[in-house]
């Protein structure tokens, strides 16, 4: 059964670059407010530790893993919605929700009041994450996607870091404390929100034939499945995910109590200035080089993926291996490469989705990433580590536990993006007409 044709949009929507601007301030927020909970776990568990309220480490991950399960799990609800209404509206309203549990989380007494907190900053992110970048995919052809999309997330390592260094230094600051890392993160969220509530929706991009656009079904969704690019690319973001999840919450963790350099104060500014060089240079870098390759090698996105992922193996089993301060070089060097892949594989799927199905492909994508990547991690490498715990090592052996499933999950995202590489072509063909009947 047809469907009607969805409405055309009644102007031609922002200036690209401001609109681009406001989503990329949106994500430095959006990342920043996911990684101060791990620049400050430690003095929350002391906190609450002081309060006779002892949280054990794999608890302490399952903060983590609240708010990626309501994230990925209404991702597709505001993706379906975005596919059939204006997407700044629901920008604007996830930020304000995020905002407002973000500063809230600094209230909580108790460790149940923390973790609701954190699936409400879940519930708005996920009206954001299947959005913002279907706008931009509207706003640019096929062939410069890649790099403005690179723009756009370079705010995962940007955000990421100013997070460690956020929420670091206001909980080792006198007078301060880990609970204002929280309210502070709240008032700028909410003037975001605010400005795009008044930005103007840009037109969906046509069929193939001109015609327009007519809200996708359900049923629709299978041609996701029935897209090998989609499912390689899913398949290889899923385990570099899990990767850089557990990464991403223990490392403060790792390098302070188990390897013993410096206070969370003094790691967070050196880990924090390390994701942003590297991730911030991966990221533009990523793609920019595969807009350049595109026109000789088809694949170009898959290859520059899975090729950075492949070398970023060997670099991060040195890291774990390798003495201070010749190890931070390794650590740069590992994600440099473990970032590289982030806007070419998300071009991907913007590339490889028909227009009227685009905010629910990233959806589910969004929701299979985390299900069964970052939403684990957090609490396997937690739980690892509590099982290793022995007198003589009461911290536990966490490069075991960053060793055991990281290494493996890091080979795994390089092979799928490899095996996705002489499907690109076609498939990125085929999108712009898989709705037209």
């Amino acid at each position: 059964m047809k469907t009607a044709p969805l409405a055309a949009a009644p102007s031609p929507g922002p200036h690209p670059r401001v609109a681009v601007a406001l989503l990329l301030l949106i994500n430095l927020m959006n990342y920043v407010d996911r990684q101060v909970l791990a620049a400050v776990e430690v003095k929350i568990g002391e906190e609450f530790a002081t309060a006779g309220q002892p949280v054990s480490d794999a608890k302490m991950g399952l903060l983590s893993t609240a708010f990626l399960l309501s994230y990925m799990f209404a991702s597709p609800l505001f993706g379906w919605f975005a596919d059939r209404t204006s997407r700044w509206k629901i920008v604007a309203v996830g930020v304000f929700v995020w905002s407002l549990a973000s500063g809230a989380s600094g209230l909580a007494e108790f460790y149940l009041a923390l973790l609701l907190t954190r699936v409400f900053v879940g519930i708005g992110e996920a009206a954001y994450g299947p959005t913002a970048p279907t706008i931009i995919a509207d706003l640019y052809p096929v062939e410069r996607r890649g790099s403005v999309l690179a723009w756009f997330y370079m705010a995962i390592p940007v955000g990421s870091a100013l997070g460690y260094v956020w929420g670091g230094h206001l909980a080792d600051m006198e007078g301060w404390g880990w609970r204002w890392a929280f309210y502070l993160s709240a008032p700028p969220g909410i003037l975001l929100a605010l400005w795009a509530l008044f930005m103007r929706e840009p037109q969906r991009g046509a069929n193939a034939d001109g015609t327009p656009l007519r809200a996708a079904t359900f049923a629709d969704l299978k041609i996701l499945l029935q897209t090998p690019s989609y499912v390689y690319n899913t398949l290889g973001m899923t385990a570099m995910t899990f990767a850089l999840g557990g990464l991403a919450f223990w490392m403060p963790r790792y390098i302070v109590a188990f390897r013993g350099q410096g206070t969370l104060a003094d790691v967070g500014t050196t880990f924090g200035g390390i994701t942003v060089v590297s991730g911030l240079t991966a990221t533009l870098a990523g793609g920019f080089l595969g807009d350049k390759l595109r026109a000789r090698w088809s694949g170009s996105y898959f290859l520059v993926s899975g090729i950075g992922m492949l070398i970023g193996l060997p670099l991060f089993l040195g890291f774990l291996v390798a003495p201070f301060p010749f190890a931070w070089v390794l650590l740069f060097a590992a994600e440099f490469c473990l970032f590289f892949n982030t806007g070419p594989s998300n071009t991907i799927l913007a590339n490889v989705t028909h227009p009227a199905i685009r905010a629910s492909a990233f959806a589910v994508n969004i929701l299979i990433i985390h299900a069964f990547g970052d939403a684990i991690s957090p609490s396997l490498i937690g739980w690892i580590t509590d099982e290793t715990k022995t007198a003589t090592m009461p911290v536990g052996n966490m490069n075991l536990s960053f060793g055991a499933g990281v290494s493996a999950a890091i080979f795994l995202s390089g092979v799928f993006w490899m095996l996705g590489a002489k499907h690109l072509a076609r498939d990125t063909e085929l999108a712009p007409t898989r709705l037209n009947a």
